[in-house]
């Protein structure tokens, strides 16, 4: 995190003054939250989304749909967002204007006492543990954490109101009359969702599937702040990957399983402990990772963000505490990336069971079940309503009868079962019955109303609601990352007067903004007659393969126009000079060795293009074409 820190100032500087990105409306003064990319920083963001699609969509053979940025109010009701998608807020006593996110705050005063010297083992181990555990507790827990280590406001020390649930979705009317509630969709995850019956028939009904959206999502920060890591609008790649519950071992785990990763585990977190390092099938295999697809989604994160130039030694995998973990999820995992800001959340990986498929199915009254064909029928003993106790059903509840009837019928085994049970037991049994109108209402059951048989009925399929891996990625915090990750700078040289740091980003080629920069020597050789043809040769052959070239025709020296493309992450430079109007041939200089070798100008479209996709290495080029002192 050192280095980090150090380099924070002329990173931020470098992506202010080359346009990375800005805040959003800045001519205005702006809005925290909300940020701009300006020409590189769209083009670097476009290039991380696109590797995201090679890396998931096209080589795990997914689908990808895109859906709506708003939704109406049933969906995030049935979803749980509109009652649960909280954060805890508290404000200043003497000023309610001023108000902070409970979580990062405490998450802040527990850094700041971990800096204190002198401090007992015992004192360390509870702030780490505070501080581990701090987005996991409750409206009463951070309340009471918040009196005993009396949190105060970090702006003037004035007492702090006690947390109170915040929801963070924006609302929005749908419609002239606005009598349609709707919202900007917090996750791309819940259209994934919503479609899956139509997905599952584009994949011919088979499972195991993934689907996969990017979009923005928008949440209604508390305070953001730390530029992009903390945005009110942001990028998603959302992967629901649905799998039969009871069949999560995944033949290409195999693949993967000795790879190494950096683990921190929910029992490391509660003991005050840090992450070690661990193969992911020693992981898997001794039950510290839920299960194999699970794990195989973690080890291809992992790879994904490696890609971009992400420090394996600044990546690591935190496991969601017991109390921070959704009631209906297997296991869930963060990949966490370090930076100037300690550990940053950059991509969730979470086993969401079934959860919110049939939580839409309720709401929607919708069949969201799966039905595998067995390869051989078996014969099953059933439970089944007489067709006396149907009458009588029909008769008892009159109106109702049908809809009540039905849906005895159409109950689990186990259900149907315990109603029984407690009718023999108790005489009746009262229970809530959905009907067609939306409404639910109670029915007492009496012994002829459940009077059922035995019955042996051949089974040809079986029924169950897919399971759900859930790979999550914040897009804008990766790009942060790989941003922080990726620059150094060089020493300043005297000799040539710098005042300026000499910032470089050694982005992977796959994903710089663009791919190679044109420089002619100088303006002698921009008036030969001979340039322009050389220069479409090389920019037209670069740019039909699909890679962005910049030129710089501007007077300042080579040497500067070098390092202020370096800055910009461009990782080829091709310089056209006098020799070029003699042979055709030009140079090729490589970012972060500064070496240079000369090329046919011809052919450095088709070699950059073999650059970028990683087919050859700048050593084979050194091998292959002579060396440019």
């Amino acid at each position: 995190m050192a280095s980090f820190e150090k380099n924070r100032a002329e990173v931020e500087d470098l992506c202010r003054r080359r346009f990375f990105f800005r805040q959003g409306s800045e001519i205005y003064g702006g809005v925290s939250g909300f940020y701009t990319y300006g020409p590189p920083g769209c083009a670097l963001k476009t290039n991380i989304i696109q590797q995201w699609r090679n890396h998931f969509v096209i080589e795990e053979q997914m689908m990808e749909i895109e859906d709506t940025n708003i939704m109406p109010h049933p969906v995030l009701k049935a979803s749980g967002h509109v009652d649960r998608f909280s954060d805890f807020l508290v404000r200043d006593t003497a000023d309610e204007k001023k108000f902070f996110r409970a979580d990062k705050l405490l998450e802040d005063v527990m850094e700041e006492k971990l800096k204190e010297k002198g401090l007992a083992d015992d004192k360390v181990k509870e702030f780490t543990l505070v501080k581990n555990q701090a987005d996991a507790y409750s409206r009463q827990e951070i309340t009471e954490i918040f009196k005993k280590y009396d949190i105060r406001s970090p702006d003037n020390g004035n007492a702090l109101t006690d947390p109170e649930p915040f929801n963070l979705m924006f609302p929005t009317p749908i419609g002239p009359a606005g009598l349609i509630q709707g919202y900007l969709r917090p996750e791309t995850a819940q259209g994934i969702f919503l479609n899956y019956k139509y997905c599952l028939e584009q994949n011919a009904n088979r499972l195991p599937m993934g689907v996969a959206q990017i979009g923005k999502s928008f949440r209604n920060e508390i305070a953001p702040r730390q530029g992009l890591t903390r945005q009110r609008e942001f990028t998603q790649a959302e992967i629901e990957w649905f799998v039969k519950p009871t069949a999560k071992n995944l033949a290409k785990f195999k693949g993967v399983s000795s790879t190494e990763l950096q683990l921190f585990s929910s029992k490391q977190q509660l003991e005050g402990g840090s992450h070690t390092k661990l193969t992911i099938g020693e992981a898997v295999s001794s039950g510290m990772v839920n299960n194999e697809t699970l794990g195989y989604f973690i080890t291809r994160t992992y790879l994904f963000l490696v890609s971009l130039g992400i420090k394996p030694a600044h990546c690591r995998f935190r496991q969601h505490l017991p109390t921070e973990m959704a009631h209906y999820a297997a296991d869930c995992w963060d990949a966490e990336i370090e930076t100037c800001y300690g550990w940053l959340e950059c991509v969730g990986i979470a086993d969401r069971s079934c959860f919110d498929l049939n939580a839409h199915a309720e709401a929607a009254k919708v069949d969201l079940a799966f039905r595998e064909a067995l390869e051989t029928p078996i014969e099953t003993e059933v439970l089944r309503l007489t067709k006396a106790a149907g009458i009588l059903v029909m008769k008892a509840f009159q109106k109702n009868g049908r809809p009540v009837k039905e849906w005895l019928e159409k109950l689990p085994q186990e259900q149907l079962k315990s109603i029984v049970d407690e009718v023999k037991t108790a005489k009746k049994a009262t229970r809530t019955v959905a009907l067609p109108d939306g409404s639910q209402q109670d029915f007492t059951f009496e012994p002829e109303h459940v009077a059922c048989e035995l019955k042996k009925e051949k089974q040809s399929t079986v029924t169950f609601t897919p399971g759900v891996i859930e790979p999550s990625f914040g897009i804008d915090r990766i790009l942060f990352s790989v941003l922080e990750h990726s620059y150094y700078a060089r020493p300043k040289e005297d000799s040539e007067g710098d005042k300026q740091t000499r910032g470089v980003l050694a982005f992977p080629a796959s994903i710089a903004p663009y791919k190679m920069t044109i420089l002619p020597q100088d303006q002698r050789i921009q008036r030969d007659s001979k340039y322009p043809e050389l220069m479409n040769v090389i920019q037209g052959k670069a740019s039909s393969l699909g890679h962005s070239c910049t030129l710089d025709e501007s007077n300042a020296s080579l040497g500067k126009r070098y390092a202020r493309n370096d800055e910009l992450g461009i990782p080829f430079a091709c310089t056209i000079d006098f020799t070029s109007l003699e042979d055709n041939t030009v140079t090729l200089r490589e970012r972060d060795s500064m070496v240079q070798i000369r090329i046919p100008a011809a052919e450095v479209g088709p070699q950059l293009n073999e650059l970028c996709w990683g087919r050859i290495s700048w050593s084979d080029m050194q091998k292959k074409y002579p060396a440019q002192q």
